[in-house]
């Protein structure tokens, strides 16, 4: 009876530490061509929700087509996606991205 009090403690205990993903619509573009971030040299994939941009981690600026096309690309437009994942560190790191436009 006491092992099984201490695994459910712990249990308890890691499920309120854990970070829990986060889902929103978010902008999603170039945090430095589109959403004022520089503290990465070069394009990289941002988003911005909650009035504040976040570089993200697990997918690429060329992910969704080419970053730099006049019309769609991220460093050239801001665009919308249902986007999941989790702040860590002042990161997005994204479990999942789909745009919704």
């Amino acid at each position: 009876m006491m092992k099984k009090l201490i695994v459910l403690s712990l249990l308890i205990f890691a499920s309120c530490t854990s970070k829990k993903e986060v889902k929103h619509v978010a902008e999603i573009s170039c945090g430095q061509c589109q959403l004022n971030l520089d503290s990465e040299a070069g394009c990289s994939l941002a988003v911005r929700f909650d009035d504040k941009a976040y570089f993200v981690d697990g997918f690429d600026i060329d992910d969704f087509g080419d970053a730099h096309d006049e019309n769609i690309g991220f460093c050239n437009a801001i665009r919308k996606a249902e986007i999941t994942g989790v702040v860590e560190n002042g990161r997005f790191f994204a479990s999942d991205i789909k745009l919704v436009e």
